[in-house]
């Protein structure tokens, strides 16, 4: 067995839970009676009372039930910062330990050992241990809690002893440690009883002060934190219905960071000196989707593989103040499985044209090309791309939700869309935008059977290749994730901030 963090993520269909909720419940209420409110060590640093206000572009959270409420409002808010889980993610979206300090994994994937750190307790000074891992899978699992479909296989969960946890899968799930770095891997107090809708209560380094449902959140310094104490004795978040009100709150002195969507141009801030622009990296893919189904031109892969060739991706990245980088392909660079592929077609008009000369101009037809508002600047930009070639684009600038609909219908032939989940490449194993290759679904149907993070990693790389290699669409750039700071802020997070928002290092100094 080996001992590593590995990098997986994907919902499964079919749950099993073979026997978990007796194993469960008998974890929870034998062996371990005593270990609510262990004995508190005493503090051995004192840390500086220090507050900072953070603005974010969205909507505020109308609940604070994590379990129960989808978004990722309550991520970015409780995730990392009230809830920890059983592993955790770095800012570069890898696997790395957090109330588990390590975990083996048998060969054949079906046993999972963690190793879970001792001393820990939660804010309100219970003791956590193996038991409460126990009991917050069997509540994710039994009460359908949000990320329960990634929780797929499990037969048992058992504790041996307080720091120690073993799960046993019925089938392989290369997914499993990726789903535990999430909301699946929430660790709760097994003895608390709050209103979770209004109140959180966790083991990580802030505690909730105060929720205003719509408005703003405050979290202040956890003094019980069983690692190291949050740099900042305060912090609130606030939320902005649009860019220019938070740049306003900004400019008065309400807020010193400010974290911007990921479509989002931070150049109204880049030229004021009073600010530090972050430009890391997201999750979010901006892709040119191709409707490979029957009634469309981009049934034939010739027409598809012309549409690639006459994309010149680097161009549209520079004209994209929001770009992080070009992508050639479904995965993005903070993904498990992620290969560069944007050499598999170069920008190179004349071959384009070469190929979408083949068909005949009634074949051709017109093409529906529909942009969501917020991209009208790239759907402009690409118009102009195929404006020499015998493709006669027509671009209809719509809502997101209208262009998320009329791609689910079918109806359109190009289409600016997004994908904007960790891992969600498999889509295009699923007949999304009518790809149909049994060849590639049979790849990815590999990936998932996979007992170890190096095959799953390889067989997503083989599997994205071939997608793209299909032109089973046309991927563009993986958005920034840009935050905002005053000169006096350090620690702010860098990549994944429309998800992770870890603020334990941020400090006004």
């Amino acid at each position: 067995m080996s001992r590593h963090a590995q990098r997986s993520i994907r919902p499964m269909k079919g749950l099993a839970f073979i026997g978990v909720a007796a194993v469960l419940f008998a974890a929870v209420g034998i062996g371990w009676a005593a270990h609510n409110r262990r004995p508190i060590n005493s503090l051995t640093s004192i840390v500086p009372l220090t507050e900072v206000a953070v603005g974010i572009d969205g909507p505020a959270p109308q609940t604070l039930d994590i379990r129960k409420t989808p978004g990722k409002e309550l991520d970015q808010a409780l995730l990392g910062n009230v809830y920890e889980t059983l592993v955790g993610r770095d800012q570069d979206n890898n696997l790395v330990p957090s109330v588990a300090k390590g975990w083996d994994i048998s060969k054949d994937g079906l046993t999972y050992t963690f190793d879970l750190h001792s001393d820990m307790r939660f804010s309100n000074g219970d003791a956590m241990d193996s038991s409460d891992v126990v009991y917050s899978l069997q509540q994710v699992i039994n009460d359908s809690y949000v990320g329960a479909e990634d929780l797929t296989g499990i037969a048992q969960v058992r504790n041996p002893d307080t720091s120690t946890v073993v799960v046993t899968l019925s089938t392989p799930n290369p997914k499993l440690l990726r789903a535990l770095s999430s909301r699946a891997g929430i660790v709760y107090d097994s003895n608390a009883k709050i209103d979770y809708a209004k109140q959180a209560l966790g083991s990580g380094p802030f505690t909730l002060r105060t929720f205003e449902p719509g408005n703003s959140i405050k979290l202040v310094r956890n003094t019980l934190y069983w690692q190291q104490q949050s740099a900042s004795s305060q912090v609130r978040l606030h939320y902005y219905d649009s860019a220019d009100s938070m740049r306003s709150a900004m400019s008065d002195g309400e807020i010193q960071v400010a974290v911007l969507q990921p479509a989002e141009s931070p150049s109204p801030y880049e030229n004021n000196d009073k600010y530090n622009v972050t430009k890391g990296s997201g999750t979010v893919k901006v892709m040119l989707a191709l409707n490979n189904g029957t009634n469309s031109i981009f049934s034939d892969e010739r027409a598809r593989k012309a549409a690639r060739y006459i994309l010149d991706t680097p161009s549209l990245v520079k004209s994209q103040p929001s770009a992080s980088a070009p992508l050639g392909g479904p995965i993005g660079p903070l993904e498990p499985g992620y290969e560069d592929l944007n050499s598999l077609y170069p920008h190179n008009l004349s071959e384009g044209e070469n190929d979408i000369n083949y068909f005949s101009p009634a074949y051709l037809g017109s093409a529906t090309f529909l942009v969501p508002e917020e991209y009208s600047d790239l759907g402009n930009q690409i118009a102009k791309q195929f404006a020499p070639t015998r493709f006669n684009l027509t671009m209809q600038v719509v809502n997101d939700a209208t262009v998320r609909q009329r791609i689910g219908n079918g109806d359109y032939t190009m289409a600016i869309t997004t994908m904007d989940g960790t891992d969600d490449a498999g889509q295009f194993a699923d007949n999304k935008f009518g790809y149909q290759n049994g060849d590639t679904q049979q790849m990815y149907r590999n990936a998932l059977a996979t007992t170890n993070d190096a095959d799953y990693q390889g067989a997503l790389k083989t599997y994205a290749k071939a997608v793209s290699l299909d032109a089973a669409g046309a991927w563009l750039y993986n958005e920034s994730s840009t935050v905002v700071t005053t000169k006096k802020v350090t620690g702010a997070p860098r990549n994944m901030t429309d998800q992770l928002l870890p603020l334990r290092d941020v400090l006004t100094k």
